[in-house]
Order: C-alpha cells, then sequence, then structure tokens
C-alpha cells in the first residue's frame, strides 16, 4: 500500500495494475478532483464520457459504475463511493474558460488544463491526448432543459471513493486550482491518494471472513 498527499492545486500521477485500487480521499472537504485514465500500455485507449455515460445510462458515478474507454471497454470501477455523486460533463478549468467565464484578469491564474499537460508530458501525452475528464466531488446538477451549473460540492472532510483497475492503466489527476466558483469551495485544498495491491485487499478479506 501507497499513500500521497497530493498539495492543493498541485497534479499526480501513477500506473495502476489490474486488480489494484486507488483511493480517492476529500480531506478537507468540496474539493474538485480532475481525473483522467488510460491504457497504461496502449494510451490511444482512453477514458471515454459518452461511453460511460451510454454504458450505465446516467451521466453521474459512483458505486457500481464502470470508467469506460473510447473501445467501450472497461478501465475502472467505483467499487465504493461515500459521496454519492460525482461529475462526467463539467470539464477541466483552462486558461482559456476561466477568461471566457470569469474576465480577462484571470488569464494567470494557473488551471487543471495545465497540470494535466504538464504531468501526461512525463508519459509522452500532449494536447491531443486530453479528452473530456471526470470531476470527483463536484457537483454539477442538470436541469430538464439541459441547463448545467458548478455549485457548492456534496463532500465533506474524509470522505472517501474507491476504484479499482480492471486492466493495468495510467492515472492523471489535477487536484483542482479553481477559484472562481464554488467547486473548491473558492479554496482549494489537499487530497490524499492510497494505492492498495490486490494481494493485500484478499488477505484483509479472509482476515474478515475468519
Amino acid at each position: 500500500m501507497s499513500t500521497t498527499v497530493v498539495p492543493a492545486r498541485a497534479a499526480w500521477s501513477a500506473v495502476i495494475r489490474t486488480g489494484d485500487t486507488l483511493t480517492i480521499t476529500d480531506l478537507h472537504g468540496n474539493q474538485a478532483v480532475d481525473f483522467l485514465v488510460y491504457d497504461a500500455h496502449d494510451t490511444s485507449v482512453r477514458y471515454s464520457a459518452p461511453d460511460t455515460i451510454q454504458a450505465q445510462g446516467n451521466l453521474f458515478l459512483t458505486t457500481g459504475s464502470v470508467l469506460m474507454s473510447n473501445e467501450h471497454t472497461p478501465l475502472m470501477t467505483v467499487t465504493d463511493d461515500e459521496v454519492g455523486r460525482h461529475d462526467t460533463v463539467g470539464g477541466a478549468c483552462s486558461k482559456e474558460s476561466n477568461t471566457l467565464r470569469y474576465g480577462h484578469h484571470t488569464w494567470s491564474q494557473h488551471a487543471c488544463v495545465d497540470n494535466f499537460l504538464a504531468e501526461g508530458a512525463r508519459y509522452g501525452l500532449g494536447k491531443r491526448d486530453m479528452v473530456s475528464n471526470i470531476n470527483w466531488y463536484m457537483n454539477v446538477p442538470v436541469e430538464k432543459d439541459g441547463t448545467l451549473g458548478i455549485v457548492d460540492g456534496l463532500s465533506a472532510p474524509g470522505l472517501k471513493l474507491t476504484l479499482r483497475a480492471e486492466r493495468d492503466v495510467l492515472v492523471l489527476v489535477s487536484n483542482c486550482p479553481q477559484i472562481n466558483n464554488p467547486c473548491n469551495g473558492f479554496e482549494p485544498t489537499a487530497v490524499e491518494m492510497t494505492i492498495t495491491e490486490a494481494a493485500v485487499e484478499e488477505d484483509a478479506a479472509q482476515r474478515d471472513a475468519a
């Protein structure tokens, strides 16, 4: 098992092996965690929001949701979720979107796209490899007319979600630096990433059953 605290506004990445789990903990509450996932051996196979939404018939993610690839194959499964609803359509903040939404004075602010590009470059990924991402802990309600907005989060300090890798996957994370809307309570904070090997989980399950 390995645990890393990702500071506010920072990026993080890891390869998660088949059967291993990744637990994301919202340490202080109301912190959006932007998330991309790729096949670790062929990054042209990557998370697809349309495939994921179509497969589960729901815009929101929670326990049991399967993150599908652009080949309509499973990448990761949400095995546990203490929040209950996570966003698939809000996208990642960028200098361009910040400027459009909040004014030109925000151009210099760090953004999730910057994090994704910098972290992805470590694995040979570039701008063409950036796709629509998941926003864990982000509250983006969708009205009947299709209107959506970014509002106060549903999370609280210490709440967790866990994902199981269905194949070897590369995960990229941007611990969202946004300060112009409520997705981070206007004050970005740290989150925790814990990778647990499948053998460790099996041993724990056997001990619980004994």
